[in-house]
C-alpha cells in the first residue's frame, strides 16, 4: 500500500535513485527579529537556533528540568567569530556531520543544509564566502538555505541562482508558520503572509525551489486557519512543506503563556487529526518533508508525552488508510 502523502525520502529516491542525507549547519548567522530591537525575537524562539543535534556538542551535558536553564537561551557569546573562523567552522561541521551520517545510516549521497537561524541575513560577500566554503567540501546533491520571507533580496536571488550549476537543485526554506496575519503579529514575526507570497514568486522566477514551514496549534488558531495556510502554500506553488506541531520551549514568551494556561499544545490524537486536515488540503505534488517537530528533550517544556516520530507516522498512515483519504483529495 503506497503512502497516503508524498513523502520526502520517496521523492529523493525517485530523483537520485537512493537516499540523500542532509548535513545541517550553523554558519553563525543571527536573525533580524533578534537584532532589530524586538523583544526576544519570535514568541516561540528560545535563542538556540535550529541546528542539528550532532552539531550541538556544547549541549550534551544539559538535562531537562521544570525551570529551563536560561544560560542556553540568554547567554551572549564572549566574542564574535570572524568570517574566516565561520568558514573554518563549517568545514569542521561538515566533517562531523558526514561522519555521523555514514556511521548511523551508511549514507553515500549528501546535501548541504544551512539550517540554523536566518541564512540570508548578511551582505552578499559574506553569504558567498560561507556558501562557497561549504560547497568546497562536496560534492553535494542539493544546496538548501533556511531563511525568512523578509530576507529575500535581489542580491540574494542573484547569488543563489549562481549556484544552480554546482548542485542538482537549490532550495530555500521559508518560515511562513501561518497565513493568519493576527497570529503573525502576536508571535512577533515581523512579516505578513503577502511577504511570503512575494518571496516565493521571486525565488521561483530564478528557478529556485521553495519549501514552506508551518506550525500547527498556534495560540487561538483552529481548522479554518489551517485551511487558509494550506491555501496560501498552494497559491505560492511551494514544492515542499514542513509541518511542525507546536512545541513550548523554556525561556520563551510562549512558555509564559503556557504557564498561565493561555496556550495548550496538541495531543497525539489532535495532531493526527490536524495533520490529516492539512494533507487533504495540500496539493498532491507538494513533497511533505516533515510532519512533527523534534525539539531536544532538555529544551522542551511541552508536550512531554508525545510519542516518537515513527509511532506518530505509523498512526497517521493507519488512520488515513482506515478513512481512505489522501493528500490533496479535498482540493
Amino acid at each position: 500500500m503506497p503512502k497516503r502523502w508524498r513523502g520526502y525520502a520517496d521523492h529523493l529516491a525517485e530523483l537520485y535513485g537512493r537516499r540523500v542525507y542532509r548535513i545541517g549547519l550553523d554558519a553563525g548567522f543571527s536573525c533580524p527579529n533578534r537584532d532589530g530591537g524586538r523583544e526576544g525575537g519570535c514568541a516561540y524562539c528560545d535563542g538556540t537556533g535550529a541546528s542539528a543535534m550532532y552539531q550541538r556538542r556544547g549541549e550534551s551535558s544539559y538535562y531537562h528540568a521544570s525551570a529551563f536553564d536560561e544560560r542556553i537561551s540568554k547567554a551572549s557569546p564572549s566574542s564574535v567569530p570572524t568570517l574566516q573562523e565561520r568558514c573554518s567552522s563549517l568545514k569542521g561541521q561538515i566533517e562531523r556531520g558526514r561522519a555521523f551520517l555514514v556511521r548511523r545510516y551508511k549514507a553515500e549521497l549528501f546535501s548541504i543544509y544551512f539550517q540554523a537561524w536566518t541564512n540570508t541575513y548578511a551582505d552578499r560577500a559574506t553569504l558567498k564566502a560561507l556558501y562557497d566554503a561549504a560547497l568546497e567540501e562536496g560534492p553535494f546533491a542539493e544546496l538548501i538555505i533556511s531563511t525568512r520571507p523578509d530576507c529575500i533580496t535581489d542580491e540574494v536571488l542573484s547569488l543563489l541562482e549562481g549556484y544552480k550549476d554546482r548542485v542538482s537543485k537549490v532550495w530555500v526554506e521559508l518560515g511562513l508558520q501561518t497565513a493568519n496575519v493576527g497570529t503573525l503579529e502576536l508571535l512577533g514575526r515581523g512579516h505578513d503572509s503577502d511577504c511570503y507570497i512575494r518571496s516565493a514568486n521571486a525565488l521561483h522566477s530564478r528557478g529556485i525551489g521553495v519549501c514552506t514551514h508551518m506550525v500547527v496549534g498556534l495560540p487561538g488558531e483552529g481548522q479554518e486557519d489551517f485551511r487558509r495556510t494550506c491555501m496560501w502554500i498552494n497559491k505560492a506553488e511551494s514544492e515542499a512543506v514542513k509541518i511542525h506541531n507546536l512545541h513550548v520551549c523554556g525561556g520563551t514568551r510562549v512558555h509564559d503563556w503556557y504557564a498561565q494556561g493561555e496556550v495548550s499544545v496538541p495531543s497525539l490524537r489532535r495532531h493526527v487529526e490536524n495533520s490529516i486536515l492539512l494533507l487533504r488540503h495540500l496539493k498532491k505534488n507538494i513533497v511533505v518533508e516533515r510532519l512533527i517537530c523534534e525539539t531536544p528533550n532538555h529544551r522542551l517544556v511541552a508536550p512531554r508525552t508525545f510519542p516518537d516520530k515513527s509511532a506518530f507516522l505509523s498512526l497517521l498512515e493507519r488512520t488515513m488508510e482506515e478513512r481512505d483519504v489522501w493528500q490533496g483529495d479535498l482540493i
